[in-house]
């Protein structure tokens, strides 16, 4: 039968719920490695509260040291420094070119190696930026961290996706956004605390990422390798005594005849690189893409990056402005558990748009209070600086139960295996260079474009609102294997591109010459 898989065709043509159980194997691995999110948050939380401190400005940047102190400073520019920006952004540089090493390694030698190879370079990279001695040695060790996003922000999504049963594959994904949140708040808290740590606080601060990493090094030994990595390898019975194991039932033939069939039809593909644009292809590698430039268009990265610089530009004092960002950070684990709860419930395009609205609002709320009454040397009267922490706790709010977790779920779950490694790197890729982006210019976009920056971001928020109600397809409670069937082809948009799709030839398109002849 066209367009349906072998498993499909056998029941008559109707797509399968496979029975599984969520078994303490799934969820126990799921945490751990989710602890991969954990040193990507508290790496995100630590640049920005050391950049606010008076012994790390004095032995990096002393430009910036200088003109915070001055007492007729611009407050919209006093950090408008493209090394002290580089600082931060160099991390995300770093995890575009690792995240291409990772797809390789996670295809070839599979999930878990490369979760190891992550902690590993977190561990050496927060090691050597606790002992900095000058820049170029810092900006190195921001540089190993951000190989470790790479190769954990590859690996870690596509590893709970692959291990998680369909039903509750969403809320068991959004683990890895939950420990992201856990690890910026943490890092908020041992920043308020080392800040009065002189002069080595920021190295405490910095050092701290090797907790996370070593606690995912030795974890990452207890976890499984996920079926489809162990089939698509050719350890088939491993694979088999795998699955039954994590799903907690003996039955999984039609499951594991569903991986078979995907490796089967992916092995037909040398290049899956080019496979990757072609056709059936396009839609998931769009939005896909599209969902990494909104999450970091929808300010958040400026957020969390900045927030304490926010609040000393505000007015606020040293110790207060790192209280204040740890009010504000608390609000996203909270969150970022409704997301779980709901994702699996009432599905993913309704938190999208739900939080696209609520973000917009704050953002306009934000840069309006700021056009009032932030003028260039003054500072910012305390009540209205109460309302602009409150409008950022409402923003982290809506981002985290939707665009931040879904931002990583959706691109996880709705590649065919063929494309899902490759897929992978790129739209982690994608979301690396739009996070460096917005670290290295967003100082400098605040210096220029003052409170109206605030206006900037709500724009994009209007944009994506629209594109998860018209464009983007709703994904819940479907089997990985099974998204082109059940979610593309019946798209009112997208289903153009699966008009001559046959799942059974390998997703080649009868029209076109296929890129790769399949294998005898």
């Amino acid at each position: 039968m066209p367009g349906l898989s072998k498993v499909e065709a056998a029941a008559g043509g109707c797509p399968p719920d496979f029975s599984a159980k969520l078994t303490k194997q799934v969820v126990v691995c799921s945490i751990i490695a989710a602890v991969g999110g954990l040193m990507f948050g508290y790496d995100i939380g630590i640049s920005g509260g050391v950049t606010s401190m008076d012994s790390f400005l004095k032995k990096f940047f002393p430009t910036v040291f200088v003109k915070k102190h001055q007492a007729k400073a611009n407050n919209y520019c006093k950090y408008n420094n493209q090394y002290l920006q580089l600082f931060t952004s160099s991390l995300y540089f770093a995890g575009i070119v690792a995240s291409f090493f990772a797809s390789l390694v996670s295809k070839k030698y599979g999930r878990k190696p490369t979760i190891q190879i992550a902690s590993i370079f977190f561990l050496i990279g927060a090691v050597l930026n606790a002992a900095a001695q000058n820049l170029p040695m810092l900006i190195i060790g921001r540089m190993l961290l951000g190989a470790g996003v790479g190769f954990g922000n590859q690996a870690v999504p596509l590893f709970i996706s692959e291990i998680a049963p369909p039903r509750y594959r969403g809320g068991l994904n959004i683990c890895f956004q939950l420990m992201i949140t856990f690890g910026v708040l943490i890092a908020n808290i041992i920043n308020y605390g080392t800040s009065k740590l002189h002069p080595y606080g920021w190295r405490i601060s910095l050092g701290g990422a090797a907790g996370p990493a070593i606690i995912l090094l030795f974890g990452s030994f207890i976890i499984v390798e996920t079926p489809t990595s162990l089939v698509e390898r050719g350890r088939k019975e491993k694979g088999l005594s795998i699955l039954r194991k994590i799903r907690g039932v003996d039955d999984v033939d039609e499951e594991y005849a569903e991986i078979l069939s995907a490796v089967e039809l992916a092995n037909q593909y040398k290049h899956p690189y080019r496979n990757l644009v072609s056709r059936y292809n396009r839609p998931q590698l769009i939005c896909g893409s599209l969902l990494q430039f909104f999450q970091q268009f929808t300010g958040i990265t400026a957020v969390m990056f900045y927030a304490p610089v926010l609040f000393l530009t505000m007015g606020f004092g040293d110790d207060a402005s790192l209280l204040s960002a740890v009010v504000a950070n608390t609000v996203k684990p909270i969150c970022t558990v409704v997301a779980i709860l709901l994702v699996d419930r009432v599905g993913r395009r309704i938190l999208l748009v739900e939080a696209a609205i609520q973000m917009l609002i704050s953002q306009c709320a934000i840069g309006g209070i700021l056009a009032l009454h932030l003028k260039t040397t003054n500072t910012v009267p305390k009540h209205y600086c109460v309302i602009v922490i409150c409008f950022i706790c409402v923003f982290l709010a809506g981002f985290a139960w939707s665009w931040g977790p879904l931002g990583w779920l959706i691109p996880s779950e709705t590649f065919p295996l063929e494309s899902r490694s490759s897929a992978l790197f790129i739209t982690v890729s994608m979301n690396m260079f739009f996070t460096f982006i917005i670290g290295q210019s967003f100082l400098t976009m605040l210096c220029h474009m003052r409170s109206g920056i605030f206006f900037f971001f709500a724009f994009w928020l209007l944009v994506m609102g629209l594109f998860a109600i018209f464009l983007l397809p709703e994904t819940k409670g479907i089997p990985i294997d099974e998204m082109i069937d059940r979610v593309w082809k019946k798209h009112w948009f997208w289903k153009r591109h699966f008009k001559d799709y046959d799942a059974g030839k390998g997703g080649q398109e009868l029209q076109d010459k296929p890129m790769e002849k399949p294998i005898d």
